[in-house]
């Protein structure tokens, strides 16, 4: 409706009437000039109300919707299903174009503007999340692994003659694959056991810059968020020891933009040092459906480079998830989120310390780790044998306790060519079987509870027959 329309409009309802209708629908119109405007995540969120009405406004934009399009080509936003048109809010065309993701679709103005205002969003939230200084940054429709694959292959242009990446291991699959995926040798670099906690071994990444020499190196692969009793990568010293070498550094933060400690180091690293990339999932940060994440970083070139590195056109699925996401939330809604899962992290602390008391464990130390705890499981240790540890992830698994990892001692897992030896335990020799529990954003105080008490009932079930099976599913998941 516009102006002429609402005038027109008053000939058949009272015009008092219909310029208060004019009057609430230019409130929906205010919030979206402001967002134009300002590119930034709006402070308070909008109504679905609001929502829908711009991805409304949005869609009439694309050719697909215009009422007199005539499309003769092979993409032509054609879709079958009028469900799944009203699932994707008839915005069809994807976004980006066959040589850069981050292009502008002549034939698609709404797609288009969308993708811009999105990676405007998330660069805004980047920024509010502490990296203050990122420069750029886009949405991928691929998960972390894979974009971490992007990077790496846009690298090798940079470097056409290096083959090795160097990697403080984490015992995490998708991350591994991702350089070999790229055609590239990881170079792993096992952790150094400091009290509980498994740290960066510094000397031993540059002993094997050194080694291999500085021009054979595609760059440093470090990690932030991860699972205790591992701690985030030293990110500072390595991005230092990377510029020192003239070496690139890719970071995997993948779920690291709901901790205030992760993204700090990112920032430092920058500062002090050198970071490239740093790589982010969009459902492990912003609770939208698996399928896409954020690459960014402090030299816009670069990144630019990065999105020219992708294919063909890509799916506007993540973008438009994000982006009603972060709308509805608005930045006050996502600290608020932010803030929630950090103090949930010092309750699911306290909770996991008085069960492992009252059953002769710890939540071992791991002061570095923001998001992950871990509990010693030493009680379930018999002789050689992990047949109750790994008794009890399964009886967990049962009684609907999704998330939590019970790591066994001495497991290994060949990928790509490569053998772990004490796979999940970021280890070869990591001298206790642990519990895992992560405090990630979404969480609540029940999550929390819920959980503690089906562990403590786990676990006395065990300890008064450590060699019982424990049965079907049980139709009560607190029994």
């Amino acid at each position: 409706m516009n102006q002429e329309n609402f005038s027109l409009s008053e000939r058949m309802v009272s015009s008092s009437y219909i310029r208060q209708g004019a009057q609430a629908r230019r409130g929906h119109e205010q919030l979206i000039r402001q967002l134009l405007e300002q590119g930034k995540c709006p402070e308070r969120g909008w109504s679905e109300l609001t929502v829908e009405l711009f991805l409304g406004e949005l869609a009439l934009m694309d050719s697909n919707n215009f009422l007199g399009n005539c499309g003769v080509g092979e993409r032509e936003g054609r879709v079958a299903s009028s469900l799944v048109a009203r699932r994707h809010y008839r915005l069809i065309h994807g976004i980006g174009r066959s040589g850069d993701i981050a292009a502008v679709q002549p034939k698609a103005a709404g797609s288009s503007l969308l993708n811009k205002l999105t990676n405007s969003l998330v660069l805004d939230i980047l920024k509010l999340s502490g990296v203050r200084s990122v420069a750029g940054c886009f949405v991928v429709p691929m998960a972390t692994g894979m974009s971490l694959s992007l990077c790496f292959l846009t690298l090798r242009h940079r470097r056409p003659s290096a083959r090795y990446i160097i990697w403080p291991r984490i015992d995490q699959k998708s991350c591994f694959k991702a350089m070999i995926t790229a055609g590239f040798e990881p170079v792993v670099v096992e952790n150094v056991l400091e009290g509980d906690e498994l740290r960066t071994d510094l000397e031993a990444v540059e002993r094997q810059i050194q080694t291999l020499g500085a021009e054979n190196v595609l760059c440093v692969h470090s990690t932030t968020s991860c699972f205790a009793p591992r701690a985030p990568d030293r990110v500072e010293e390595l991005a230092a020891m990377c510029s020192k070498y003239d070496i690139p550094h890719i970071v995997n933060n993948a779920y690291g933009v709901q901790s205030s400690k992760c993204m700090h180091l990112i920032q430092q690293g920058a500062r002090l040092g050198r970071v490239d990339a740093f790589v982010q999932s969009l459902d492990k940060n912003f609770m939208v459906p698996v399928g896409g994440a954020i690459i960014a970083g402090f030299d816009k070139a670069f990144i630019q480079e990065i999105s020219q590195m992708y294919p063909g056109r890509a799916s506007a699925s993540p973008s438009l998830d994000v982006l009603i996401t972060l709308l509805t939330l608005g930045a006050t809604g996502y600290k608020r989120l932010l803030a929630e899962r950090k103090e949930l992290y010092s309750f699911l602390s306290q909770e996991l310390s008085s069960l492992a008391t009252a059953h002769g464990e710890r939540v071992l130390h791991t002061p570095h780790n923001p998001i992950s705890l871990a509990m010693s499981l030493d009680g379930l240790r018999g002789d050689g044998d992990n047949a109750a540890v790994t008794q009890l992830g399964s009886m967990l698994f049962t009684r609907q306790v999704s998330g939590a990892r019970v790591i066994p001692l001495g497991k290994e897992q060949t990928i790509g060519g490569h053998t772990f030896r004490g796979f999940m335990s970021h280890s070869e020799a990591y001298p206790r079987p642990y519990l895992n529990a992560a405090s990630a954003v979404g969480i609540t105080r029940d999550d929390v509870a819920l959980c503690v008490k089906r562990l403590d009932k786990c676990l006395k079930a065990l300890r008064k027959d450590a060699g019982g099976g424990d049965g079907c599913i049980s139709p009560d998941p607190d029994v």
